[in-house]
């Protein structure tokens, strides 16, 4: 459905960002309790010294529904503060 354009001089509609699933997006400088809450998933510590750890967040979103998807995106944080993400979808099993 296409949204009509509000009155003029009345409720504005809300910006594109506010009507996604996903509104609050991962930002440089958040930390570990804040990355995990914008993601809606548990991180998982993979290694690094206190700090200075990578987590891994495992997603399962999009696909058929037939088969589970397991997105993972590790998040690198330096100084306790969130400094760069990477997403890994990995070679699927089910095609080789």
């Amino acid at each position: 459905m296409a949204q009509t354009l509000p009155p003029a001089g009345g409720p504005y509609a809300p910006p594109f960002t506010a009507t996604l699933s996903n509104n609050t997006p991962l930002v440089f400088g958040m930390d570990a309790g804040d990355a995990a809450r914008a993601l809606g998933v548990p991180l998982n510590y993979i290694k690094g010294r206190p700090g200075n750890e990578i987590y891994l967040a495992f997603r399962d979103f999009g696909g058929s529904g037939l088969f589970p998807h397991r997105h993972r995106l590790y998040l690198q944080f330096r100084g306790g503060r969130l400094a760069g993400w990477k997403g890994d979808w990995g070679r699927n099993w089910m095609w080789q």
